[in-house]
């Protein structure tokens, strides 16, 4: 890796504070970033605006997302700003590049069908199954993001009170309450399978384990939900962030309060939670067709 991009990294993690997913998630990109410049010829104290338009132009070439692009100009603005800022290049490649404009697209959102049938695969019977369906239940039941539900800790569990505590972004912290289903689910795993995944690994703090009785990852989550859904017949994408949209989605649907999933999500602003209200509003409108007498 590049030793400016090292630099930056540090300071990100030192000075600035910031988690580990955060600077993995920089980290990706500058690498991927400056493989690119370099397979041009360009170091990054060379490195201009029709280098970084060239690297846009490449990536969207290769059929990457508007937001993964978006993240790119994002990452490639705030490294090169932090290297005009500590005199490693005298002038900024960003300052004429614009951010392209998000793509305003609606989460996918699975049917409460769907959802029963992606929770019922796991062969419970075996004990990675049924640690499977004890992450699938929590998901539904809390809408956890993927780093909430890998870094969620035994202390983190107030399951007589059918309640978990949740670190999410920026270190906050929320209540989050379970339900009876996905807290017995949950209760046979910690009973049934955590102790034997444990075998020799006595000081493992966090919940969910694998095989080995180490932390799991995002990607083994991500492999998990895919695995599940081809199982269930389910044709769209699903992810853990699904998951989390059909959380909010069905709460919306059967009449709760906008600020309370915007608490039970996490969200600092409300703004970010409303976009729910449009697909519950698609909801309401498909359910007027259906059943008004002269619609």
């Amino acid at each position: 890796m590049n030793e400016l991009v090292q630099d930056y990294l540090h300071y990100l993690r030192v000075e600035r504070g910031l988690s580990d997913n955060t600077i993995q998630s920089y980290h990706q990109d500058l690498t991927e970033a400056t493989a690119f410049f370099a397979d041009k010829n360009s170091n990054i104290k060379s490195v201009d605006q029709y280098a970084v338009l060239n690297l846009l132009e490449e990536l969207e070439s290769q059929g990457k997302s508007r937001n993964t692009i978006i993240h790119m100009v994002s990452s490639l603005r705030k490294f090169f700003a932090y290297l005009v800022q500590f005199n490693q290049i005298t002038s900024d490649p960003m300052a004429k590049i614009d951010s392209p404009k998000q793509a305003k697209t609606l989460p996918d959102v699975l049917s409460i069908d769907e959802v029963n049938s992606l929770l019922e695969q796991p062969e419970t019977s075996k004990k990675l199954g049924l640690r499977d369906r004890a992450i699938l239940e929590v998901l539904y039941a809390t809408g956890l993001r993927v780093s909430e539900l890998i870094n969620l800790k035994l202390v983190d569990l107030h399951l007589p009170m059918n309640l978990i505590q949740v670190l999410g972004k920026g270190d906050k912290e929320r209540i989050v309450p379970i339900s009876d289903i996905a807290k017995e689910w949950l209760t046979k795993y910690l009973e049934d399978v955590r102790p034997e995944l444990l075998a020799n690994q006595t000081n493992a703090a966090e919940v969910f384990l694998n095989s080995r009785g180490r932390h799991l990852t995002r990607q083994a989550i991500w492999q998990m939900i895919k695995k599940y859904a081809g199982l269930a017949g389910i044709k769209h994408h699903v992810t853990v962030h699904t998951l989390r949209h059909s959380f909010a989605t069905h709460l919306l649907e059967n009449g709760a309060d906008l600020r309370i999933v915007q608490e039970l999500l996490g969200h600092s602003d409300i703004s970010t939670t409303q976009i729910y209200t449009h697909i519950s509003k698609k909801h309401l409108a498909k359910v007027y067709q259906q059943f008004h007498p002269r619609s």
